[in-house]
């Protein structure tokens, strides 16, 4: 499996490549648009959200009725949670990598693809985890965990469609990864209507512009509004970035149950088989945009003012405020040298 780019460069420009180039060629607008989806077989998907929006819900249930529907498909946590695949396997917990490869090395045994990887009706997945609490950095475990994934042959692997779920925090360099070098073509951001999990998917949408402006070729291919109870706060968010929305996952208490109890409702003749079927066609047509991150003002003003406080003043604060009592002027000891 190659780990193709999307590229911005013209046709004419593209004509003078070697054409041992690996890159997929995608044809870039001036709106920074991708006119067709990347060329390569194998299509690296990177989902972020808020940590407890529904990624993982929304990863597993995709991820299986993609397998329904023929493809092959790896779907890989990146969570330091380590429970992307809770719910595709039942509740069960995968080994993950990071722990499996550090008992590996501890016994001078190497890792093998079938300690970490499992796979369900087609679907194969894997954990990469991360430290345990208080002792080590997320991102870098993200970091290592995808070492460990190249040393077991990442780049040969024959998928159709490899998912991969971040937490939204682009800000750590680990979780930004995928984006700042180029290891997928397209992100989808998964967020509700409530301001936190926009106000993470904006800051994807920052990541993502930030890069492109570098050079970068990542694109964000729409959103997945989950738990949507038709307020319409992600759409308009969806509008005002200028990315799509690829499906509203309505906040219904059928699917909260069954979440809770690790059933998979993605089946193609289940009451949501259509839901999940309409949002493969769209996570795997949706061609990458460039988007346009709100302000944060702008961001609030999505929202009523009394919901989200939009009409709160700042007051600076005094000396006074700071001390308790009145300030007192002491003389600087700043050293003032006359200009020669």
């Amino acid at each position: 499996m190659t780990n193709p780019q999307a590229t911005t460069t013209s046709a004419e420009v593209k004509a003078k490549q070697p054409k041992s180039s690996s890159a997929a060629e995608v044809a870039i607008d001036a709106s920074g648009l991708a006119k067709s989806p990347a060329a390569a077989k194998t299509q690296i998907i990177a989902i972020y959200g808020k940590g407890g929006i529904g990624k993982s819900f929304t990863l597993a249930n995709l991820s299986y009725m993609m397998a329904q529907q023929g493809k092959k498909v790896l779907l890989i946590g990146c969570d330091p949670k380590s429970d992307t695949t809770s719910l595709l396997f039942g509740g069960k917990a995968c080994p993950t990598i990071i722990e499996t490869a550090s008992k590996k090395k501890l016994a001078g045994d190497a890792v093998q693809v079938g300690d970490v990887c499992f796979k369900r009706d087609g679907v194969y997945a894997m954990e990469l985890g991360g430290p345990e609490v208080g002792r080590g950095c997320g991102g870098r475990g993200i970091i290592h965990g995808f070492e460990t994934l190249e040393k077991l042959g990442f780049h040969d692997w024959d998928f159709d469609y490899v998912l991969l779920d971040f937490l939204g925090d682009v800000v750590c360099g680990g979780f930004g990864l995928p984006i700042a070098r180029d290891m997928c073509q397209k992100v989808i951001v998964v967020a509700s209507n409530d301001l936190q999990s926009l106000y993470v998917a904006n800051n994807v949408c920052s990541a993502v512009e930030y890069f492109r402006r570098l050079g970068g070729n990542v694109g964000v291919a729409g959103m997945v509004i989950n738990k949507d109870d038709g307020t319409g706060e992600a759409k308009a968010f969806c509008k005002q970035v200028g990315i799509p929305e690829l499906a509203a996952i309505p906040a219904h208490d059928d699917i909260r149950r069954k979440s809770a109890n690790y059933d998979i409702i993605g089946y193609p003749e289940g009451e949501w088989g259509p839901l999940f079927a309409e949002l493969a066609t769209n996570v795997a047509e949706s061609p990458p945009h460039k988007p346009t991150p709100l302000t944060q003002d702008g961001l609030l003003d999505l929202f009523q003012g009394d919901v989200v406080g939009r009409n709160v003043v700042l007051n600076p604060a005094t000396v006074e405020d700071m001390c308790g009592k009145a300030a007192e002027v002491k003389p600087s000891l700043e050293v003032i040298y006359d200009s020669v």
